[in-house]
């Protein structure tokens, strides 16, 4: 009887294992299971701007290689509005599950919690990370009448004539904008900033030379370069710009170290999106970025790749939202 008890005893303990194992093994691998099948469906990449501009030229062809690599479509969601605000609070707040993401910029992942009074979602806290794809400088360009042939020249004579001269911009609270008023603080120059409604605008008043001081996107300002009606001084980031590789960096043109005001990409997706999915992901993108076909797509929008993973990436929000808020915040800016 005991033996037959002991043995009933240690056949249920064993039962009772097997059953809590496997309960465990359904469990444990769940989100592993989601990254394996996935991406099973198409993904939605949201691009928080409006068609034709520089980010949905970027974003149409980078949704195009996605889709080769993961073999599965990703397909363009257009939702401009709020400085790239809208579409990637619609990120912010979709389902966790990879299906919905977003090519932000540095504006709505960064600049924007200083620039706007309040926005509906926190970059750092309510997005994930991908992996970082690209920077697009601008250029610091004047008109033939001004003097100076160089940054440093121009430095000079902005202090021998402070507030008698201005620098156009695409706008409020735009990269162009901020890193002139940037150059303004570093080198203690005084000038008047001129907002405009995009580059194009703000381009013919400088070739003009009714506004000759201009700071704008390294593509629009190139061809009036090359043809003689602006001369380029400086490119905004910390590399050339190989649109205008004989334009010195600000950095190399003025002597300010760690100078760098240029506008990046970067895939985010809902803060909640399993690891498993955000490294599938990530990986991809990686994959993309390191193609020759997205080399050529950045070169016709004056960009150039930098990748980050990731950890990376976030580490580099989170630099970044106080680093942009902190210039906002001192210059007064606010958006349009």
């Amino acid at each position: 009887m005991r033996q037959r008890r002991f043995a009933f005893t240690n056949a249920a303990n064993i039962a009772a294992s097997a059953a809590t194992a496997m309960a465990l093994a359904c469990l444990v691998p769940l989100g592993s299971a989601q990254a394996q099948d996935y991406p099973s469906k198409p993904i939605r990449l949201v691009i928080p701007f409006a068609a034709g501009g520089p980010t949905d030229t970027l974003g149409r062809g980078f949704a195009q290689q996605l889709s080769q690599v993961l073999k599965q479509q990703v397909y363009v969601d257009n939702k401009g509005g709020a400085g790239g605000g809208i579409g990637v609070d619609i990120v912010a707040k979709a389902p966790p599950d990879g299906y919905t993401i977003a090519l932000g910029t540095n504006g709505p992942l960064a600049g924007n919690t200083a620039l706007f009074k309040s926005i509906p979602y926190d970059p750092v806290k309510d997005l994930a990370p991908v992996a970082r794809v690209a920077f697009v400088p601008n250029v610091i360009a004047v008109h033939p009448s001004i003097p100076a042939k160089t940054l440093a020249e121009l430095i000079e004579f902005l202090k021998a004539n402070p507030d008698k001269y201005s620098f156009a911009s695409g706008g409020n609270g735009t990269t162009s904008h901020l890193g002139g008023e940037a150059l303004k603080l570093a080198t203690h120059t005084r000038m008047t900033h001129v907002p405009y409604k995009g580059d194009g605008p703000a381009l013919v008043d400088a070739i003009g030379g009714q506004v000759p001081i201009i700071i704008a996107s390294v593509t629009a300002t190139a061809p009036y370069v090359q043809a003689g009606n602006l001369r380029a001084l400086a490119v905004t980031s910390r590399t050339r710009s190989p649109n205008l590789p004989d334009v010195p960096t600000v950095e190399q043109a003025a002597n300010l170290p760690g100078y760098e005001f240029a506008a990046w990409y970067g895939v985010v997706a809902p803060a909640a999106t399993p690891p498993a999915i955000v490294k599938r992901l990530a990986d991809a993108t990686l994959q993309v970025i390191g193609s020759q076909h997205m080399a050529d797509k950045l070169l016709s929008i004056g960009g150039q790749g930098a990748p980050m993973g990731s950890a990376e990436f976030g580490a580099f929000i989170k630099t970044e939202v106080p680093r942009w808020s902190r210039i906002i915040k001192q210059v007064g800016a606010t958006a349009d």
